[in-house]
């Protein structure tokens, strides 16, 4: 026999007044639609449902008369409530994180007696870790053909083509039909004005039916997602074929290899401290995987691209295209940039990497991900 909630038990339940359920009740917004034995107005699992739908959406922001028409539309079943819920609670973390990321930065800026100015103050309610470095972009990132030939071949004969997590559009292949999913306001609208129509959406929730498109790819985003193996296998979900391009960040070999974090930032494995390795990665889609090599004049300026070019890690526009300085704070940025700036300087540098020069093409970690 099913179940029947009394107002008061729900209200206990849910963590709200007796009163604010009235009100709900009031409005039409979410009503009990039974009875006790007693006589006393109760709720049915299907009224629980839709509470809790009303009182999630609720807690995320939304006005009473937005959650009303989010929890009557009839093309959107409990499920699909839950994936979208899960998508916006997972976004309102990663702008909680993009703030805390943000004050550090400032306390210690303030530390060493630096003042912040107000735009930088302002800066800290952006919405992810692209809204800080998105603007950053358009000077550094562009499509290395030599990868961008891996990724198509790895497309196969798709027509249809679902590209999460896409930037400003690096990598999109100009002969598909390709559709761009893009969390960053700030991304999106670098985007060109002939560029693929782009979805304000998370990897983690995708607004697509099952088996969409031909084949869903992601290119260099995967290690920014709040919940990777969600990502991958919405991804899985909406596409008959999955390519990604993304990093074996758990292999120490080649962040050794790479002189860039083992001589001078070892905080970068602790960025990745805790996420899930390449290995469950690759079973999330049920792919195989495969090395991809950086060329030494690589035109993507990605964390790796300048491994012949050190130099370039000192220019300020390189770096703030790329998540990894934001990410490991001023202090330890400003620290590398002074200890690479004089070991090239001395010849130090060159000492230790002389053997550089004779490669066309290095292993630093780089993987193409394909099911």
């Amino acid at each position: 026999m099913e179940e029947h909630l009394t107002v008061g038990r729900v209200a206990e339940l849910a963590g709200v007044t007796v009163r604010t359920l009235h009100h709900y009740d009031e409005i039409g917004l979410a009503q009990p639609s039974s009875r006790t034995a007693a006589g006393y107005r109760a709720y049915t699992s299907g009224d629980v449902e839709r509470l809790r739908e009303v009182l999630a959406y609720r807690r995320l922001g939304f006005g009473l008369r937005e959650i009303a028409h989010l929890v009557d539309d009839p093309a959107t079943d409990a499920v699909a409530h839950l994936r979208r819920l899960r998508g916006l609670l997972l976004d309102q973390r990663d702008r909680a994180a993009a703030m805390v990321t943000a004050i550090d930065r400032e306390l210690e800026a303030r530390a060493m007696g630096i003042r912040t100015t107000p735009e930088e103050q302002l800066q800290m309610f952006g919405a992810q870790l692209y809204d800080a470095i998105g603007s950053a972009y358009p000077a550094t990132r562009r499509t290395e053909p030599r990868i961008a030939a891996r990724i198509w071949d790895a497309l196969g004969d798709a027509r249809t083509v679902l590209n999460v997590g896409a930037g400003t559009g690096s990598y999109e292949p100009s002969d598909r039909d390709v559709t761009a999913v893009e969390p960053s306001a700030v991304m999106r609208a670098q985007r060109p004005a002939d560029a693929a129509p782009c979805v304000a959406a998370a990897a983690e929730c995708l607004p697509f039916e099952d088996r969409s498109f031909d084949v869903a790819m992601a290119v260099s985003t995967v290690h920014h997602w709040p919940d990777p193996i969600a990502g991958l296998r919405e991804m899985r979900r909406v596409a008959r074929r999955v390519v990604v391009l993304t990093y074996d960040a758990d292999d120490a070999g080649w962040r050794q290899r790479f002189w860039l974090t083992r001589d001078y930032l070892p905080e970068f494995a602790d960025l990745f401290a805790g996420r899930p390795a390449l290995a469950d990665l690759t079973r999330a889609i049920e792919g195989r995987t495969e090395p991809v090599l950086v060329p030494w004049d690589c035109a993507d300026g990605f964390f790796e691209a300048y491994w012949r070019r050190p130099e370039a890690y000192l220019d300020e526009h390189v770096r703030r295209a790329v998540s990894v300085w934001t990410r490991v704070g001023p202090r330890t940025e400003r620290r590398v940039v002074g200890e690479l700036g004089d070991d090239l300087a001395s010849g130090r540098w060159a000492e230790r990497n002389g053997d550089l020069a004779d490669l066309d093409a290095a292993e630093l970690g780089l993987r193409l991900l394909v099911a």
